[in-house]
């Protein structure tokens, strides 16, 4: 960290009351995101976000062109908030306006992407699980979770103070340039050769309704990295506030089936095919309005996209950067991508892997 990062940080802390506060590096994740938690001399703890903004490429503005979003980059194209301070305030206001658990957040300074947090504790649902906690009374609060934000349409801007953060949707294109990620970054990390303009183009076709199915079905806010190293279980809270919420600053309007297929589908904890039934029936069962076979065949086509995008931009990329733990993760999500495939609708990019992508091909 640069010293002038630092004198940014401290200032930053000084202003809001905190300068005598002990601070401890937290442990991240693959973002550029740094976390912190602070002791205030007073007693108790809060957490630091640390969010430099020159490490991200540019956000998609409202209103922009699928060409203007290209030529911006990833962020943009995909629609992610680049880690901005703006969205993670908004959203956290939008979230706690619920009556959910997102933290509340003291103080922020979104030009030089800083803020501090309510503390909400470690007990995140991986750890947990982990250590011997049941898990399905976790996971039906999740979803009980999902059917409470999926009850209401979610407004196009959040805003919170003088800020306002397009609540932007989870769209075609934002939803090829994530799947498209396998092409770019499997056949570099599995030593193949890179994929046919043939068999690009096939691809594109394969997947085109999956995407244009997945922006009709766009109704729902989205956290969009709905899984079980991002919530928390805070007992001590009733209902579905007992979820905390993390990470949830690249939210969008989206399927429903979106956070649902992350929670059940989670590419870094095994969560079997009886709980992910069991899960999907009891979101359903909330939600009867849902045609439950179109329902379902969303899901699994949106789910074998997601996992197509982790293999590719998440793990496979990572890797290449000298990452090699991200290894580990790549049979779980290769098994969840099989089974999504086995879908009778999605028999033709079944054909395709098993085509372009041999089983010796796949980690």
């Amino acid at each position: 960290m640069s010293s002038e990062r630092e004198a940014l940080k401290a200032d930053f802390l000084a202003r809001h009351g905190l300068a005598d506060a002990r601070r401890d590096v937290m442990s991240g994740d693959a973002s550029t995101r740094l976390y912190e938690r602070v002791y205030p001399s007073t007693g108790g703890s809060l957490v630091l976000m640390d969010q430099p903004p020159a490490l991200e490429t540019s956000v998609c503005p409202p209103g922009a062109t699928d060409a203007e979003r290209l030529s911006l980059g990833y962020n943009a194209a995909a629609r992610l908030a680049a880690g901005s301070v703006a969205a993670f305030v908004a959203t956290a206001d939008y979230l706690r306006g619920r009556g959910l658990s997102a933290p509340q957040v003291h103080a922020y300074d979104v030009e030089n992407g800083l803020a501090v947090l309510e503390d909400l504790g470690d007990g995140l649902f991986a750890t947990l699980i982990a250590e011997g906690t049941p898990e399905r009374p976790l996971y039906e609060t999740a979803v009980d979770l999902q059917a409470v934000l999926h009850a209401e349409p979610p407004p196009q801007v959040l805003a919170v103070d003088d800020l306002c953060w397009p609540l932007l949707t989870y769209d075609t294109l934002a939803l090829k340039v994530a799947t498209d990620t396998f092409l770019e970054f499997w056949p570099q990390f599995a030593n193949i050769p890179a994929f046919s303009a043939d068999a690009v183009a096939e691809w594109d076709a394969l997947w085109a309704p999956v995407w244009v199915r997945g922006e009709a079905g766009a109704k729902v806010f989205a956290h969009r990295d709905y899984h079980a190293q991002n919530l928390l279980w805070l007992p001590e809270r009733t209902g579905v506030a007992r979820i905390g919420l993390l990470d949830f600053q690249d939210a969008l309007c989206a399927h429903p089936a979106w956070d649902l297929l992350h929670l059940l589908q989670d590419a870094r904890r095994d969560v079997s095919p009886e709980l992910e039934a069991a899960m999907l029936d009891r979101y359903l069962a909330a939600r009867p309005e849902l045609e439950r076979a179109s329902f379902l065949a969303d899901y699994r086509a949106l789910a074998a996209s997601n996992a197509a995008r982790i293999l590719g931009r998440v793990f496979a990329r990572q890797a290449l950067l000298g990452r090699p733990q991200y290894k580990a993760y790549m049979p779980r999500t290769w098994r969840a991508l099989e089974r999504d495939l086995d879908d009778p609708g999605m028999a033709g990019l079944k054909a395709w892997f098993d085509r372009h992508v041999p089983a010796e091909a796949r980690a």
